[in-house]
């Protein structure tokens, strides 16, 4: 069995890419998974600075690029890459750029309480919250709706998204831990492939690149 791990951030284009392209490389003609694969969703903050409650995306871009910051104006490969993975970028919805902590709390916690299957299906609801539907993916209110489906809710839901007591104290230092690891690896930017928690493959590679790297990693990994 092979594991992969995916150091990814929820407000990253390319990790949202590279998710699609990576399914394409491990799914069969129905579309069910590799079962010699296992995945997992590991932690990295594009922003690790910003403030808890985020912060108005068109002035971060004024901040950053003056006036021509423009909160629609997104490259046009990234939004061709996208739309050959079948994903429509909707940047002209986005208002507010989000500290994601909180993000990665609850993917932690519905690895551990529900699996990897059920941690895939977060981390595509995350996206397809931030970049299709323009939804703040550092909003408690956001959040727990994404997380209601897989159990999450009341006093639990307080600790694992708002970080409290000691199951939101735990989840936290998970987070840290794999963060600090990320940069052990070499990952500084993302998407990062980590196989066998040994080789990193970096970027949203093509899909025959990832298969024909996956293949090897198996011959050389699995356990």
């Amino acid at each position: 069995m092979l594991e992969i791990e995916i150091f990814s951030d929820a407000i990253c284009p390319w990790c949202f890419i590279g998710k699609r392209r990576l399914e394409a490389a491990l799914c069969d003609e129905n579309s069910d998974i590799d079962p010699n694969v296992t995945l997992r969703w590991r932690p990295y903050m594009l922003y690790p600075n910003l403030p808890l409650r985020g912060v108005d995306r068109a002035e971060m871009l004024r901040a950053r690029f003056g006036p021509r910051g423009d909160k629609g104006g997104v490259p046009a490969v990234i939004l061709a890459e996208a739309a050959s993975q079948h994903i429509e970028l909707r940047y002209d919805l986005i208002d507010r750029t989000p500290n994601t902590r909180m993000a990665h709390r609850l993917v932690e916690w519905i690895a551990q309480c529900h699996g990897w299957h059920a941690q895939h299906e977060i981390a595509e609801s995350l996206f397809q919250a931030y970049f299709c539907d323009g939804k703040d993916v550092g909003d408690f209110t956001t959040l727990a709706a994404l997380a209601e489906p897989h159990g999450l809710h009341g006093r639990q839901a307080q600790e694992v998204l708002q970080g409290t007591g000691e199951l939101g104290q735990r989840l936290n230092e998970e987070i840290d831990v794999q963060l600090h690891r990320a940069t052990e690896l070499g990952v500084s930017g993302v998407p990062g492939y980590v196989m066998g928690g040994a080789y990193l493959l970096p970027g949203a590679q093509s899909v025959e690149t990832m298969r024909a790297i996956i293949a090897r990693a198996k011959e050389k990994f699995s356990t």
